[in-house]
């Protein structure tokens, strides 16, 4: 039974390199074109930057969670969702202003934005660096909507399509991540099995019938108090869960 389960795989995932991309894109974006006279206080510039930075490091935090609590993990991934919706909203808006639309989703802008696919990711004893340079490498790739030349309307609504493919592959990954939880358990549930694998190798007594700790979803094991009978959790004292025997 692993009880810890691995969260460094995060850093080979496709939506992982995109947010990263976008986080990048959005900081050169925001020193071309968020003017500071425009933006006095610097809100615009900070909210946006700071939305990119939530997605990734929302993702990060949650995958990392993802070994102890599978419950907080779907809620930071949750999170990055939406922060990423709320820097969409925030590049159509600066299109707004400047008059423009954003480019349909069946333009030939677009689908040339959408062909691009990502190189598998190829990590080998040295990840931090191997993503680096794939962060680089990739990030190249969309270097004809984001170079020197171009326009601040043609760097917004890429980045809008860059959001979009993102939100999708967080969705995907939410899915997946509840049909893990519901196939699998999470942390408590893994621990309890743990401890039953345990009792069982060792040819210790495992109670069937003994319920769920009401509290941890922990295994309980039957106790005798002055009031009778009762259900107590074995992780006492740290967990008081009791639950009446009948």
């Amino acid at each position: 039974m692993q009880l810890f389960k691995s969260s460094t795989g995060y850093k080979r995932l496709d939506v992982y390199l995109l947010l990263n991309i976008i986080q990048l894109e959005t900081l050169s974006f925001c020193r071309r074109f968020i003017v500071p006279g425009d933006d006095p206080c610097g809100r615009q510039f900070d909210q946006m930057t700071q939305a990119a930075r939530s997605a990734v490091k929302n993702l990060t935090e949650g995958a990392e969670r993802k070994a102890t609590s599978a419950q907080t993990s779907i809620k930071l991934v949750d999170v990055a969702k939406a922060s990423l919706c709320e820097l969409r909203d925030d590049y159509l808006t600066f299109l707004w202003d400047m008059g423009e639309m954003p480019w349909r989703k069946d333009s030939e802008e677009a689908a040339a934005v959408y062909a691009i696919h990502f190189e598998p990711a190829c990590f080998g004893e040295d990840v931090n660096y191997d993503l680096s340079k794939r962060v680089i490498s990739e990030r190249r790739r969309f270097w004809k909507w984001f170079g020197e030349g171009t326009d601040a309307a043609t760097f917004a609504n890429c980045m809008i399509i860059l959001i979009v493919r993102a939100l999708f592959m967080l969705e995907k990954l939410l899915g997946q991540m509840g049909d893990d939880f519901v196939q699998e358990g999470g942390f408590s549930e893994r621990m309890t099995a743990a401890r039953v694998e345990h009792k069982r190798t060792r040819g210790q007594r495992v109670d069937e019938d003994a319920p769920k700790c009401p509290e941890c979803g922990g295994e309980m094991r039957l106790r005798h108090g002055k009031r009778g009978d009762f259900w107590g959790c074995i992780n006492y004292p740290t967990c008081r869960g009791t639950k009446a025997a009948r």
